[in-house]
């Protein structure tokens, strides 16, 4: 196992040891698995929490800051944090206007945030849920009852984000969430497993020579394996499977995501052709991001996201953020 570790039983807590040290504008509490935004609670302001398991870098540590989350709870590698750590997360953020929970739909992420979101009702804390399930590949998987959450949960992280940092009220917030998740779909393409620290060996069998067409983000299977595809007909692929159950009226926010070990050059040279495809369909590119953002440790590949925006969301967007992954307007 070729991995820049100690040892596996103690990833998670030395990888926010070192974010800690990185990035003093955070909170990170290690022992109890907690990164928060330092100036929290802002006054006036809802706050947004989110987490998941970790090895989906920079999702959801990274994207903690002013314009984005409140805080974050990761969980050990591929698992999710458990209820306490939410709670603790609502705590440490809620200024009064109430707490948001993004939630991508896997079913350990759900019974958790779900029981936090009662346990923190309890001690006072008001709790709107939205629920990320944008991924088109397939309907139920080994982790999920539906559709997976995967990229769109950047689209409503930051869009929502933006809507809080503003001083809508929670119901405003919550609603344009859920705008934002009902106007994105994603669909995503594996060359290569990935490979957890603690088993040290790939979490699944791609064969030489072959791609998994709908992958999940902890390498569950997709819709079909097929030999190596070119770029371009990847992209068609992919896009085509997007549109199906997208029908877009308007502009969309395009995200060309890498799953952990694609290059960007590699990356950009298949937004090339997502963007081809989009203007064969007809459909109107306003904003792209290209790069690894929802990854899946360090398994090669890559999703399409596709968010429709009308001008609020797309001005939501285009708000000053300032994270550890995501920086821009101040």
């Amino acid at each position: 196992m070729r991995m820049l570790i100690n040892v596996p039983e103690t990833v998670v807590a030395d990888a926010l040891r070192g974010m800690a040290a990185a990035h003093p504008e955070l909170t990170v509490d290690v022992d109890n698995r907690v990164v928060v935004r330092r100036d929290a609670p802002v006054a006036g302001k809802v706050a947004l929490v989110s987490g998941g398991g970790s090895g989906h870098e920079p999702l959801h540590a990274g994207f903690v800051g002013p314009g984005m989350l409140s805080a974050a709870c990761p969980g050990e590698v591929f698992t999710s944090p458990v209820p306490d750590q939410m709670v603790r997360a609502a705590a440490a953020v809620d200024s009064g206007e109430g707490v948001l929970f993004i939630v991508k739909n896997y079913t350990g992420d759900v019974l958790n945030f779900d029981m936090a979101a009662e346990l923190a009702e309890d001690e006072g804390v008001q709790v709107a849920k939205v629920l990320v399930d944008d991924d088109v590949a397939v309907s139920g998987s080994l982790y999920t009852a539906g559709r997976r959450g995967t990229g769109a949960t950047l689209f409503v992280e930051k869009i929502a984000g933006a809507a809080a940092d503003e001083g809508a009220p929670l119901a405003r917030v919550e609603a344009i969430a859920r705008q934002v998740v009902a106007g994105s779909r994603s669909f995503g393409v594996a060359l290569g497993a990935c490979t957890t620290p603690a088993k040290g060996s790939p979490t699944f069998d791609l064969p030489p020579g072959e791609l998994e067409l709908g992958v999940g983000i902890h390498g569950e299977p997709g819709r079909e394996r097929r030999p190596m595809m070119t770029a371009r007909e990847i992209a068609d692929f992919a896009v085509d499977a997007v549109l199906a159950d997208l029908d877009p009226q308007g502009p969309v926010l395009v995200l060309v995501n890498g799953m952990g070990a694609t290059p960007l050059l590699e990356l950009y040279g298949f937004n090339a052709e997502v963007q081809r495809v989009l203007g064969e369909r007809g459909v109107a590119v306003a904003r792209t991001l290209v790069g690894n953002y929802v990854t899946s440790l360090d398994m090669a590949g890559c999703s399409v996201t596709l968010c429709q925006v009308d001008e609020e969301t797309l001005r939501l967007w285009d708000a000053p953020v300032r994270t550890p992954a995501l920086r821009w307007g101040r």
